[in-house]
């Protein structure tokens, strides 16, 4: 993995806890900071998708397209579900 050194300012209470929370770990300062940051992408990134979903489906075009063909599947196989 490639990594670049970056300057960053915070607050030395900040400080503090990452370098107790780091060390309670066995983790770097880097590495506990890269850790958390990789974290709260994949939650944005997650909040991101949901929030496009969520547009999509409240398109009431979108939604109504959906049902009529969740229902024509629902026709189409027998009861205990289909065999893929």
């Amino acid at each position: 993995m490639h990594t670049q050194k970056i300057a960053i300012t915070m607050p030395t209470d900040l400080i503090a806890v990452i370098d107790e929370i780091s060390r309670l770990k066995g983790m770097s300062r880097s590495g506990f900071n890269s850790a958390v940051l990789r974290e709260k992408i994949m939650t944005e990134k997650e909040k991101q998708v949901k929030n496009e979903y969520d547009r999509i489906f409240s398109d009431k075009s979108i939604r109504e397209e959906q049902l009529e063909w969740t229902r024509w599947f629902e026709q189409t196989g027998s009861g205990e579900g289909q065999e893929w």
